[in-house]
Formats: structure tokens, sequence, C-alpha cells
């Protein structure tokens, strides 16, 4: 065998290992993949089947999420913000712990991680690639379900102005750049649960236990924040400001909140990614 001045063998290239398309289109072949973003696709298509069967006759009260439904189908644009307010607090957190937290734990309860490492593929660059398709694939179903909302709200209800409980009429083109703003706090928020599902997926073999525990603990941090005798350690809490995206659809746009849980989300998502990375370099991998 040819070694380089590396200490490689020659032609060989770390970089060049496990490539990023190669990694995507294995994952678009899972089942779990497919089922996941199918249903991103189906959640607006019964949303909307559902509104058909409303009679309108029922007191819904005068809450935020009645007055949502009530607005819902008064366009396009506001059926897709209806569809993101019913999924953003636990469907997109199942859906994004489900392709961080089953990326590395399902490698090794399937007993292939060790013949991944052999080819050899370097550590790192494992985690990387794995951790940026998951990232790829929750983005992507985040833009699947406000993308068919937005389709089948716009061919059912037309393109009509934005409206909310807390903001004054939005003219479509605003309504939209509010939309997409909303979705990319989410994006950033949602990275917390990223980062958790991902460092309990090198921590465990259990695929399904590191799926769980992320969504367990993310309700779990939801739960503390509605508890007011905590004071300013709700603060510190990482679903603390998980609602601040309705700030971004007053007027004027309220930005405090969002700027906060922006820091908030990006420091705890680095934190886990850190700590998965320095865990997986470190342990023994037998399976």
């Amino acid at each position: 065998m040819v070694v380089s001045e590396a200490g490689e063998a020659r032609g060989y290239r770390a970089a060049a290992t496990m490539p990023f398309a190669a990694e995507f289109r294995r994952q678009a072949s899972r089942r779990r993949t497919q089922v996941a973003l199918g249903f991103m696709v189906l959640l607006p298509l019964i949303i909307l089947i559902a509104f058909q069967f409303d009679s309108g006759d029922d007191d819904n009260g005068r809450n935020e999420f009645s007055s949502l439904v009530e607005l819902a189908t008064s366009g396009g644009l506001n059926f897709t913000l209806f569809s993101i307010f019913v999924s953003a607090s636990f469907l997109l957190v199942v859906v994004v712990a489900l392709f961080c937290g089953d990326t590395v734990a399902s490698e090794a309860s399937w007993g292939s991680l060790r013949y991944l490492l052999a080819i050899p593929v370097p550590r790192a660059r494992l985690l990387t690639v794995k951790l940026v398709v998951a990232l790829a694939y929750s983005g992507l179903a985040l833009v699947l379900l406000a993308g068919t909302a937005l389709l089948v709200g716009t061919l059912r209800y037309g393109w009509s102005p934005l409206r909310s409980t807390v903001a004054a009429e939005l003219e479509p083109t605003e309504g939209l750049l509010r939309l997409l703003a909303v979705l990319g706090y989410l994006a950033v928020v949602l990275l917390v649960v990223a980062g958790l599902a991902f460092l309990l997926s090198v921590t465990t073999d259990a695929a399904l236990g590191a799926v769980g525990g992320a969504v367990l603990l993310w309700i779990l941090s939801s739960i503390l924040d509605q508890i007011t005798a905590l004071g300013a350690i709700r603060d510190f809490l990482p679903t603390h400001f998980s609602t601040a995206w309705l700030g971004l659809l007053s007027t004027p746009m309220q930005t405090d909140d969002v700027v906060r849980g922006c820091v908030s989300a990006i420091s705890y998502a680095t934190l886990f990614w850190g700590l998965a990375f320095w865990r997986f370099t470190r342990k023994d991998i037998t399976s």
C-alpha cells in the first residue's frame, strides 16, 4: 500500500468519504422519512377537510386558538398561519426529534455504525454529514407543511390579506413576508430540539429513546415555563421564547423576544452539538 506523507493511503481523502448526497438519498429511502414528510403534506389537507364539516354553530369562546380557527378560512395566508399554529408546539418538535434523534442511534441499533467507521469514515465527518442531512430534512418538513397549507388554502379560500389576533390586517405581500419570518424563527427555535435529540442519539443505541427523550425534555421545559414561581429562572429555559414568533405578526413587529429567543436557541443547540461531538469522538463503538 502506498502511503502519503500524512500517513494516509494514497488516494484516500477523509473529506471525500460519506458524501452528503449519498447520505441524503439513503435517508430518503427510509420509511420513517417518507412517512414524516408525507404527513407534513397530509396535515393541511386533513385540516381543510375538517373545516368543511364546520357548521359554524359552535361557540368556540374568545381565546386565541378559537380566534385563529375563525380566521383560518378567510384566506390562504390565514389558513397557513393556522396550520403553523397548531403544529408548532408539538408536531414539529416530534418531527425534528425524529430526524435528528434517529440518525446515529438507528445505525448503532442495526449494528452498521462500526462498519461505517471501518471504511474508514472519520467520526467527526460521519457526525457532520448525518447532522447536516437531519437538519436538511427537518427544514424540508417545515417547508412542506407551510407550502402545502399555502397552496391548498389559497386554492380553497383565495389570496387575501393576513389577519391575526395580534395585528392589523396585512396586505398579502407583507403577510407572506411575515409568515416567512415566522418560519425562519421556528426553524431557529427547533435547533434546540435538534441539538438535544442529536446528543441523545450518540449517547444511546435506542433510537426511540433518543427521539422520545428529546420530546419529553422539551415538554418538561414547557411545563416548567408555566410555573411563574420560578421567576427569572424561566428566561433560561429553552422553551421560554418558543412562542415569540407571535410578535412577528404584531403591528408594529415586536422583535425583542425574537432576538432573545434566537440567541437562546443557538446557544443551547451549539452546546448540545458540541457535547455530541465530544462524546462520540471518545466513546467505544461496539455496535
